[in-house]
């Protein structure tokens, strides 16, 4: 290895430092072989690139990216290996005169620090580089791999070697590259190119100053950006915006296994703190402004001169018996009276953003803000426990308390419902939609007020509930409902016998229960009044049932199938457990079995996890518990290889504790393999198309096998697009099918082709839609009904209703919650098992199917 002193000698050689402002670099000092710094500086020379520099042995080493950084991991990015650079260079922005090497404008694109996977001086030098970021636009794993002779040692001189730059399959990662198109301005100045060439002042001060990152002496760092800190804290700036909170999944049963906290959970108000100095804004958990209502919070929350930060949290009121209590809070709103602000989760500090840091971490910095509050201040830190959840949950439930909420320690911060956040309930609440009310003879107001939920576009009866009301609340919900009458009823249907004399009402208001129980209808047992709910649309009041948790290993025990590592992790962003996914196909295997049961199958199995390296496998080679089943089918070449089958609910737990995430099914089953029992199109679009167009193609395919009297069932794909499915009597063989689906397809795309195409070339896609047909040949296969997705989210693939589709706005919408829901509801395809259809020759005929073309 050369000398620190060596290591910069190409990289004076090529610079006059009379000429060019670039630093002329101090003696480099000995670095260790951990975290350093990195960055990246886009660079407008001769052709436009991106220089991306990490830190190692006293220098920067370095590599010229052609077409830029890609989040896609599909990408795999030219970049060029170019020579050392100092350490100073990293804080470099500016102009290289023309007719200097490297002459053209350098702008600051990104910056942070960076640690090797693996010892980097071996990584470099068999030309494969692991490395993890924690850069402002660049972050996870990322891989720099030598583009030939990985195994020989690579050359330490100023000669340039072609290498790749590699995303990693991670949380960070994307389907489609938005990095350099994003991002288009200096993260240091906030300036483009033209304000840098034209020595612009810098567009606005960064919160956290280049000495912070720059320092590799972590306790250096520190120090900077606590500095930088107390800065922001002394000026005036925007507060920070509100943005989606997170949501807990409703479970039966306290999580299992390490990596869980679990706090109280408060009987009150989510809201949002947005602070920046003297300015206090308060937001409900659907970005309604609050503050006037909680006007009695901004000055503690004030007195806490926290510069700039964004809280979450709870607002509650206690009741005489110390428990925080919802129709309390209401009193206090109404009349007067203490509020609490229980903060739990620290979002933003200073306009950095600290949603992707661990939850541990934020917590421990928000309990460090708030550490000087006293014990009686409005405002307080929402301690936690680590482990023991049950017995946690027991003392709070023996107390009167509502329940826990169990939060994965070491996850990110996500605006929407996962299962990284549970919430255990101590008596059964929810909220519920006022949709009409009953008259009274015995006092004033009314009897009851008749309750729903919505499912999609439907308004669902769920009971009725008369008891609650305080004399005051009946006058006050009575002249509310006034207001709101309507000569409609808002239900899909309510029993005729609940429906007489009922006053009908525009459904607005949103209305907290509780109940002991609910009917096999999903009706209301005992419910009992708590509150009105002025936080939350009543579009948004959806049935929330409680989803089994922990029953996932004794699913498998049941089963006598080994279930290894049920805890671990293998959707990151929801936190959904192997043990998890196995409750999920326990919820929805009545649904789901029907349609995989005894089809050859190909698996996507990813053993470490969604976010890691993922594979296809369609042949058992062996090794796979005895409940995923293998047959013998010819192949093309008539080689016999042995498929993936399953007959039950095993087969299902069996692949989940191979680490399937995806199950794809054969259009026909094993009985008949060469007859397919069921047709596909997928419609798969470009790139930019609105989701109207998708759902808008979908009808016209059912349409056109409606014409020639076949019925088809949609399907959202948990991907991109619908599936448009056709149930049929086995009969044709594969050849006359795929000859049909192509046929109907290239039918669409002759006669719009501005609207459809049927070829698979990607450049023939351009603003169209893409009908594949191809899944509809021997050996192909399709995404089963219910099966989970192997993509950020966790989506499922869902079977609908007509009915529903031109309402869609995504195919990936339903998560594990929604669809186990969904499964034990009603069918949205309740005659597909029904159906006699054959393919016809006359429908051949009627598309022009052309037999073997």
């Amino acid at each position: 290895m050369k000398s620190p002193q060596d290591l910069l000698k190409d990289y004076k050689a090529k610079r006059n430092f009379t000429k060019t402002q670039e630093p002329a670099g101090a003696a480099p000092r000995a670095g260790k072989a951990g975290r350093g710094a990195f960055v990246v500086q886009k660079h407008d020379a001769t052709r436009l690139h991106y220089d991306f520099r990490i830190e190692l042995d006293g220098v920067l080493k370095s590599w010229a990216v052609t077409k830029g950084p890609s989040n896609n991991p599909g990408d795999k990015r030219l970049a060029v290996r170019v020579e050392d650079h100092p350490l100073e260079y990293g804080g470099f922005e500016g102009t290289i005169p023309e007719g200097e090497y490297g002459g053209g404008t350098v702008m600051l694109w990104d910056r942070g620090t960076w640690e090797p996977i693996g010892d980097p001086h071996e990584g470099l030098d068999s030309g494969d580089l692991k490395i993890r970021l924690f850069g402002e636009r660049m972050k996870g794993e990322w891989v720099l791999v030598h583009m030939k002779g990985r195994d020989t040692k690579r050359r330490s001189g100023p000669d340039r070697e072609n290498w790749l730059l590699i995303k990693h399959r991670d949380s960070y990662a994307r389907d489609k590259d938005a990095l350099t198109t994003r991002f288009t301005r200096s993260v240091a100045s906030g300036r483009d190119f033209k304000g840098i060439a034209a020595g612009a002042a810098p567009a606005k001060k960064t919160d956290v100053p280049a000495e912070a990152v720059w320092h590799s002496d972590s306790e250096k760092a520190d120090q900077a950006y606590e500095t930088s800190r107390n800065l922001a804290k002394a000026k005036k700036g925007k507060a920070p915006a509100f943005r989606p909170v997170q949501l807990a999944t409703l479970v039966d049963s306290v999580p299992a296994g390490e990596g869980w906290l679990f706090e109280m959970k408060y009987d009150g108000y989510r809201c949002l703190a947005a602070i920046n100095g003297d300015s206090v804004r308060l937001y409900t958990r659907s970005g309604l402004d609050w503050t006037e209502q909680f006007s009695a919070l901004v000055e503690p929350l004030q007195k806490l001169e926290l510069g700039s930060a964004l809280i979450d949290g709870e607002i509650c009121a206690f009741d005489a018996r110390g428990r925080t209590d919802f129709t309390t809070l209401k009193n206090v709103l109404s009349n007067g009276g203490r509020l609490e602000y229980f903060a739990f989760d620290l979002l933003q500090l200073d306009g950095k953003d600290l949603s992707k840091k661990p939850l541990i971490e934020r917590k421990a910095l928000l309990q460090e803000l708030l550490g000087k509050s006293a014990r009686r201040d409005p405002v307080q830190y929402s301690s936690h426990v680590t482990g023991h959840g049950q017995k946690v949950l027991d003392a709070l439930c023996r107390e009167g308390h509502e329940g826990i909420i169990a939060k994965r320690a070491d996850d990110a911060y996500r605006g929407e419902r996962t299962r990284s956040w549970l919430k255990i309930k101590c008596l059964k609440r929810q909220e519920f939609v006022i949709g009409g009310w009953s008259p009274s003879t015995k006092r004033k107001g009314f009897a009851s007020l008749l309750l729903g939920a919505w499912d999609g576009d439907r308004l669902l009866y769920r009971g009725r509930v008369g008891t609650g009301f305080s004399q005051d609340l009946l006058m006050e919900m009575d002249a509310r409902l006034q207001k709101l009458a309507s000569r409609k009823n808002p239900f899909e249907a309510v029993p005729r016998e609940r429906a007489r004399g009922v006053h009908w009402v525009k459904p607005e208001l949103v209305a907290e229960i509780a109940y002991t129980e609910l009917t096999a209808d999903d009706i209301l047992r005992h419910p009992s009044f708590i509150g009105l709910r002025g936080d939350k649309p009543a579009k948004e009041v959806r049935m929330e049932k409680a989803i089994s948790l922990d029953d996932g290993e004794a699913v498998a025990e049941r089963l006598g199938v080994r279930l290894t590592s049920p805890d671990r992790v293998v959707y990151p962003g929801q936190g959904i457990t192997k043990a998890q996914l196995v409750a999920y196909y326990e919820d929805v295997a009545a649904a789901m079995l029907p349609h995989i049961e005894n089809r050859p199958l190909s698996l996507v199995r990813c053993p470490q996890g969604r976010a890691k390296q993922c594979f296809f496998q369609k042949h058992d080679t062996g090794g796979f518990p005895e409940q995923l089943r293998s047959s013998p089918i010819a192949e093309k070449d008539g080689e016999k290889k042995d498929y993936f089958y399953i007959t039950e609910l095993a087969g299902l737990v069996a692949g989940t504790q191979m680490n399937t995430l995806e199950w794809h099914i054969w259009g026909s089953r094993l009985a008949a393999v060469e007859k397919p029992d069921r047709l596909v199109f997928d419609i798969d679009p470009d790139e930019g198309l609105d989701f109207s167009a998708i759902t808008g193609a979908a009808t016209d395919i059912r349409d056109r096998l409606e014409d020639i009297g076949l019925k088809s069932y949609p399907m959202v794909s948990g991907g991109k697009g619908i599936h448009v499915i056709v149930p049929l009597k086995p009969d044709k063989e594969w050849p006359e099918i795929k000859a049909f689906c192509r046929a109907l397809a290239a039918g669409m795309a002759e006669d719009e082709p501005d609207r459809f195409t049927a070829n698979l070339s990607k450049a023939k896609r351009k603003g169209r839609l893409f009908i594949d047909y191809l899944r509809n040949e021997r050996g192909s296969t399709a995404i089963s009904p219910w099966s989970v997705r192997s993509r950020d989210g966790a989506p499922v693939a869902v079977p609908l209703g007509w009915d529903e589709v031109p309402g869609l706005k995504q195919a990936n919408g339903f998560s594990l919650q929604d669809a186990a829901v969904r499964a034990k509801g009603k069918d949205a395809w309740p005659d597909y098992f029904k159906q006699r259809q054959k393919l016809t020759d006359k429908m051949l005929k009627a598309v022009g199917a052309e037999v073997g073309k």
